[in-house]
């Protein structure tokens, strides 16, 4: 079966086919952070979707091309400099850090480019010139550069491909100069914005004049300078999907740089809002969660990707601390099974179990169906179990299902349980001394050496190769 992908630019479930006329190389861009404060839980559901998607790309044979960019430059980071009293550069660099701190927490996979946006202004005014040559762009009184909608569409271009707008609500000459504005707001947008007293010493020398570019100019120039002018794969959070995205197209596509009959992008894919406990994340409520909170309470960077991982991306997914805990209990179970594999498998190899991986293959086919791909894998852990409780579980098929297993964890990317990456010698070295203390039949100091365990978090379980150390 084939890779399908919802495209938000037909509304439809298509088959994935790369622009690539060998068809094995894939360009893929998501929209990355805007270092201007800790990123929250519900920006990391969008990395590690488009991780997962990447994941699910490479596992299908292709050769990615990942771009991420970093948004180091607009309103509110002008903002944050002008409070903070610092440079724009010692403003963003502590933000970034940290963001990819918590991106590798998350065991995201490094993006193959990482562009900035304030790396990149030459590219940014060539495109804006571009724009200024074909009069879709003009310039206003106070110096700044702005895109026209109304021009955009007097030459036959369709403003309004991945939202239906309503363009009787439009006012000619209307223009928003901010990053963002009102959803349904319909209005010539910033490219290049002239330098105010506000920006202080964030501004750039371009034919116009000092200034900055805006937001949505910025995407554009970075991905089409790495992907080509047309490329595969364009993701983002649904919140992105108007103006942000809606913006690039006509920008991109308004420089006429595509070959005759591309578009700027084939596949449009966005995945939908967080909830935090049943409401929209916000300070005021309590809910606005960091990565780093939900460390400091004393859960995983493993056990948050395992629960990100468990909704389709494109339903509006509810993060609650009972799914957390659900999420440990999960991973518990799996690793348990894994654990018991390894042991039975000893140095054995094996080509794949196929029966899950194809159960697994099938349901990520199906538009990353995660749910799907999850009720397969623990529909064969329960398989597993049953086996090994019957004992029938010989060393060719254990090495077979971890085999299968390691497949899949390229895909869902959690990687081994902490207990299997690290026990220290001191914990091996108590469970010898109790296992010492048991054969001498001084029972009193096993018990200690067992409560001891237990204090540090891990308690003794028996198994067909001896005793070994497991989490509590």
């Amino acid at each position: 079966m084939a890779l399908r992908l919802f495209n938000t630019l037909t509304r439809s479930a298509e088959e994935f086919v790369p622009l690539d006329p060998a068809g094995g190389k894939a360009g893929m861009y998501c929209c990355g952070p805007t270092v201007h404060n800790f990123a929250h839980i519900g920006n990391f559901r969008t990395f590690v979707f488009a991780d997962l998607l990447r994941r699910c790309l490479e596992f299908k044979g292709y050769q990615v091309q990942h771009v991420m960019n970093i948004t180091d430059v607009e309103d509110k980071i002008i903002a944050g400099v002008r409070l903070a009293n610092r440079s724009l550069a010692e403003y963003t660099r502590e933000y970034e850090a940290a963001f990819f701190e918590d991106f590798r927490t998350l065991q995201c996979l490094p993006p193959h480019h990482l562009p900035h946006a304030t790396e990149h202004i030459p590219e940014i005014v060539a495109l804006i010139e571009k724009l200024l040559a074909r009069s879709l762009a003009y310039r206003a009184t106070d110096g700044s550069i702005y895109f026209s909608i109304e021009k955009y569409r007097h030459i036959g271009c369709r403003y309004g491909q991945l939202v239906n707008l309503n363009f009787d609500q439009m006012r000619a000459g209307e223009r928003v100069s901010a990053d963002e504005y009102a959803k349904e707001s319909l209005a010539d947008f910033a490219l290049w914005k002239a330098r105010t007293a506000e920006d202080g010493d964030v501004f750039w020398p371009s034919p116009w004049g000092e200034g900055r570019p805006g937001w949505h100019i910025e995407c554009s120039a970075m991905s089409m300078k790495l992907l080509g002018p047309s490329f595969d794969l364009h993701l983002g959070g649904e919140d992105l999907v108007f103006p942000h995205h809606e913006d690039e197209i006509a920008q991109s596509e308004g420089a006429a740089v595509q070959a005759p009959g591309q578009r700027f992008v084939k596949y449009w894919l966005h995945g939908a809002h967080l909830l935090v406990e049943g409401s929209k994340m916000a300070k005021s409520l309590g809910n606005y969660l960091t990565l780093r909170d939900l460390l400091n309470k004393g859960y995983s960077g493993r056990e948050i990707r395992f629960l990100l991982l468990s909704a389709h991306y494109r339903e509006s997914f509810n993060f609650t601390f009972d799914g957390l805990n659900g999420a440990r209990a999960a991973l518990a179970r799996l690793d348990e099974l894994l654990t018991k594999l390894r042991e039975i498998a000893g140095d054995a190899s094996a080509e794949p179990a196929v029966r899950v991986l194809e159960d697994f293959t099938q349901a990520m086919d199906n538009d990353l169906n995660v749910s799907a791909a999850w009720g397969a894998i623990f529909e064969w852990v329960r398989e597993q179990n049953r086996l090994l409780a019957a004992d029938t579980l010989g060393t060719a098929e254990a090495a077979a299902a971890l085999a299968a297993w390691r497949r899949i964890d390229t895909v869902f990317g959690l990687g081994p349980a902490p207990e299997q990456a690290v026990i220290s010698p001191e914990l091996n070295a108590l469970l010898e001394e109790r296992q010492a203390a048991r054969k001498a039949r001084d029972f009193a100091r096993a018990d200690a050496i067992r409560n001891e365990l237990k204090g540090q978090g891990w308690t003794i379980e028996d198994t067909p190769k001896g005793p070994r150390l497991k989490r509590l």
